[in-house]
């Protein structure tokens, strides 16, 4: 089975913004991949609520809205009311990771957990029943065009490792430095969702790179 595919919105255009979301509502992308930073967890600024409400209005895929913010759980219900299908949130962000969890579950969504590079996998041996997907950093978080740590391939089989002892169904997600290049070894190691921004956007077509994503 192909794995699932999740362009950033992130590296859209966003002078033109729709036409990338329509490009990803007709390509063979599973879903769209929304990061929200606050400049203070990591170095960049990125969507509010608005915009994020405006990507759901025209978007037919699932939105997975990854927020790269400190206190996420001040803001859970606000993200369901703006279209986040999927809401994932940082380990390292987190003073109460379970009640967040709960809290994002409770409003009908789907939970997340991103880990940041030096994060080990198993500081997620309490909380890994409990989440959807967890989304492994294979970059230092912030900004999009960077190189995929090598460190990543290791930590994706520990990662398979703990979801496969512990006899759940989450997903694991890889975000950061994904191209053609490297997703084979990815999927090898046990990733199921690929995401990828710049690589995507930056292509000469990319409603064809996501189909040759699609067809690893």
């Amino acid at each position: 089975m192909s794995k699932l595919i999740a362009p950033s919105i992130l590296s859209g255009n966003f002078a033109h913004l729709s036409k990338d979301i329509e490009m990803l509502n007709k390509s063979n992308a599973d879903s769209i991949h929304v990061d929200i930073m606050d400049g203070v967890f990591v170095p960049n600024i990125s969507f509010g609520f608005p915009v994020l409400k405006a990507i759901k209005k025209l978007a037919s895929k699932p939105l997975d809205v990854h927020l790269m913010i400190i206190q996420p759980e001040r803001y859970i219900s606000r993200f369901k009311e703006a279209g986040a299908d999927t809401l994932i949130v940082h380990f390292e962000a987190c003073r109460h990771l379970h009640n967040t969890i709960q809290a994002i579950k409770q409003e009908g969504m789907l939970a997340g957990v991103a880990i940041n590079p030096h994060t080990p996998i198993n500081n997620l041996e309490a909380i890994i029943k409990d989440i959807d997907q967890l989304l492994i950093m294979s970059v230092n978080p912030g900004f999009g065009g960077q190189k995929l740590i090598e460190h990543t391939y290791r930590k994706v089989e520990l990662a398979r490792d703990l979801i496969q002892r512990s006899h759940v169904k989450t997903i694991i997600g890889l975000d950061g430095g994904v191209n053609l290049t490297n997703a084979p070894q990815l999927i090898a190691a046990g990733a199921d969702l690929l995401v990828s921004g710049s690589y995507i956007f930056r292509s000469d077509n990319p409603s064809k790179t996501i189909s040759d994503f699609k067809a690893l």
